[in-house]
């Protein structure tokens, strides 16, 4: 019988759990604020093991970031603090003002500017960013053919474009999902491809160079742990409650199905 880590483990400390040894500008932040403000996976994380394919530290202080699907802002203030870019947070869900408020107690709010935008209809002129980053947001709205010719018109030439999506190994045939996630599986997880389905998604699209499509070997492992610790302290019950699903699901699959990709492209 499948249980949940808080019946078969001791309480520990959280801030020790996920001190990530991969992960050392991450390590840098309070694990509770992180819990508070946490909508899936760790972030940081994520945008951690994306940055040197995207080259982030090479880019300029002040360059211009485009942080597409920012959720509660966490992975604009990390650009911000980390790489010293200027960071427009564009995200649907989350309105601004909340956004601001957690800008500027991290102390970045001449550096990052929250925006209310959905991702087919951003008000933004061609080539005012030089970069784009989105952190398990993309999937939502990038399978779409024609999109990302229309959002890469917005970087400047040879700038560049990276994602973190939640991802399969291989792609699914059929209509059914694997028996062994079936209970967890979601409608919504059919947004969800392989790195090799990426890189011929964007190569097909003309708009960019890939530079990277590749299957985050960890990253599986990351999310369940992540999921586990927030199940445990997570102060909301709903997000505890998906929290716990997830860490069901990922045991269930052991790596086998469900981890994280990363794409990078560079704009012609």
């Amino acid at each position: 019988m499948t249980t949940d880590s808080a019946s078969t483990r001791p309480p520990s400390d959280p801030a020790a759990r996920v001190r990530h040894p991969d992960h050392p500008r991450s390590n840098g932040y309070d694990v509770r604020w992180l819990i508070d403000n946490q909508m899936g996976p760790h972030p940081l994380w994520l945008l951690e093991s994306l940055a040197p394919a995207m080259g982030l530290d090479s880019l300029p202080p002040g360059a211009r970031v485009l942080d597409l699907g920012c959720g509660r802002a966490l992975t604009s203030i990390f650009l911000a603090r980390e790489y010293g870019l200027q960071v427009t947070a564009a995200d649907l869900w989350i309105k601004p003002d909340e956004n601001a408020g957690r800008i500027a107690a991290a102390g970045v709010a001449d550096r990052v500017l929250p925006v209310h935008a959905e991702a087919h209809d951003l008000p933004f002129g061609e080539g005012s960013f030089d970069a784009i980053v989105s952190i398990d947001a993309y999937q939502y709205f990038g399978t779409d053919d024609l999109y990302l010719p229309t959002l890469t018109r917005l970087l400047k030439p040879g700038g560049r474009i990276g994602v973190a999506v939640p991802s399969l190994r291989e792609e699914l045939d059929g209509t059914e999902p694997p028996a062994h996630l079936a209970p967890w599986w979601e409608p919504a997880f059919w947004c969800f491809h392989s790195p090799a389905w990426w890189r011929r998604h964007w190569t097909r699209s003309g708009a960019v160079e890939v530079e990277a499509a590749d299957w985050l070997p960890d990253a599986w492992r990351d999310w369940l742990l992540w999921s586990e610790v927030c199940a445990e302290e997570s102060d909301s019950e709903f997000m505890a409650d998906m929290a716990r699903s997830s860490a069901r699901m990922l045991r269930a699959d052991e790596g086998r199905t469900l981890g994280f990709a990363r794409v990078v492209g560079r704009r012609l």
